[in-house]
């Protein structure tokens, strides 16, 4: 599977991130807003955004969001942890998804994923998506494009305290590409 492929959809382009990128991530990213839910939860901050981005650019797999509308970047998106021997027909993970406050409530998120489902299950057999246990914003998205909880959770820490990520997961034949 092509972990940073360019992916078309009626309103955006996914293409792969490049460091040309980062000051316009930046601008998007600067917003304290779009961090608030989130366990990273100040990711606006320069110190903090540049090694996330270095590591987006170090992954192999981070795309950057463009609105076709303005040709303006309004977020980025990544595929992750690609395991094509997993039992259930291989799987990729979908996440580290930021946009643009005023692309919110748009339906641009759930076009953006609906292209990376598309794209992911003709080559595994599970999404799976990692989202902060307080980041509500993030559950319903994921929730509203077909997505369920699993039991499945991941504990790691940032900044002494505790962060929870919650594991949700599609199969390819819960997926109805609309």
């Amino acid at each position: 599977m092509d972990l940073q492929p360019t992916l078309d959809t009626e309103r955006l382009v996914l293409r792969p991130l490049e460091e040309a990128d980062r000051e316009p991530l930046f601008a998007v990213a600067s917003d304290p807003m779009v961090w608030e839910q989130h366990p990273i939860h100040d990711r606006w901050r320069r110190e903090v955004f540049d090694p996330f981005f270095d590591q987006g650019l170090a992954s192999g797999g981070a795309l950057t969001v463009i609105r076709k509308s303005d040709d303006s970047i309004i977020g980025s998106t990544r595929y992750t942890a690609y395991d094509p021997e997993d039992e259930d027909g291989g799987s990729v993970e979908i996440g580290y998804t930021f946009l643009k406050r005023a692309c919110w409530g748009k339906g641009l998120n759930p076009e953006m994923k609906r292209a990376m489902l598309v794209h992911a299950f003709a080559h595994v057999g599970t999404v799976r998506f990692r989202v902060g246990d307080t980041n509500h914003r993030s559950r319903y998205a994921l929730e509203a494009i077909g997505a369920h909880r699993t039991a499945e959770y991941d504990l790691d820490r940032y900044q002494g305290r505790r962060v929870v990520h919650l594991i949700y997961a599609m199969a390819r034949e819960d997926f109805d590409p609309g």
